[in-house]
């Protein structure tokens, strides 16, 4: 299996400095960048497009709910057209400061909620792969991979649309595939058991759920997170494990 590894980054938002941006991009190959909804502001963008290019890292839209106190964890209940614009809008703003540094936005990958939502709701997930599909140019959008995944891509090519999958490195997976709540005991790995579910995806293309059964993913890329200095040397082992 080949799989690239991508963060969410571009977090901070005024004087509030959220994750080591500089040091997980040197590790990374795609960097989905929020866009000022959930996380992030006009310059905090400005700035992880300019250590993309940087180092060399491919950047991707986070849109996020318009949620900046609940850091876009929190659901929200919106049509058909408000899904639609505000993906668009994050989509534009991000992709139009990525053209100024010499940089192409090339997938979205929602954020929290609205990933979650896109995941387990049609309606929410139908209206994401229109404004994705909708943009001016071709632009992938990235979902999670689970045992729905060719029926996710079914959807995605019924409007013209490429899809990439993604797995979790530091998540418990629960028996329908989807991400364990955090909520409940073991929602998130030690180092070890991430490590451990690292190796598996590239050996066996199978994460192990709570329960203990062997899951199938057909995964394109990896996320691994930065927020702290433990973080980045997680990513550092998961990029040597990856590159044998």
């Amino acid at each position: 299996m080949t799989m690239k590894l991508n963060c969410d980054l571009g977090e901070s938002f005024g004087s509030w400095k959220m994750g080591l941006d500089s040091m997980a991009m040197q590790h990374i190959d795609q960097a989905n960048i929020a866009c000022g909804f959930h996380a992030g502001d006009p310059l905090w963008m400005t700035k992880t497009l300019a250590l993309a290019a940087e180092n060399g890292v491919e950047v991707g839209a986070h849109p996020g709910y318009p949620d900046l106190v609940g850091f876009g964890r929190r659901s929200m209940k919106c049509s058909a057209a408000e899904i639609q614009s505000l993906v668009m809008y994050q989509m534009s703003a991000l992709d139009g400061m990525a053209r100024s540094q010499d940089l192409e936005m090339t997938y979205v990958k929602p954020h929290g909620a609205l990933y979650n939502d896109m995941m387990a709701d049609e309606f929410v997930r139908s209206n994401i792969m229109q404004a994705v599909a909708n943009y001016y140019r071709p632009v992938r959008l990235v979902l999670q991979a689970t045992p729905e995944s060719a029926t996710h891509r079914e959807e995605a090519a019924k409007l013209g649309l490429e899809v990439a999958f993604e797995a979790f490195a530091d998540r418990c997976y629960d028996d329908d595939g989807k991400l364990l709540s955090r909520a409940k005991e073991g929602a998130v790995h030690t180092k070890e058991k991430m490590l451990a579910q690292v190796q598996q995806l590239v050996d066996k293309s199978t994460v192990t759920t709570i329960s203990g059964h062997e899951l199938t993913l057909d995964v394109d890329t990896l996320c691994v997170h930065g927020d702290n200095e433990a973080g980045v040397r997680s990513i550092e082992a998961i990029r040597e494990m990856l590159a044998k």
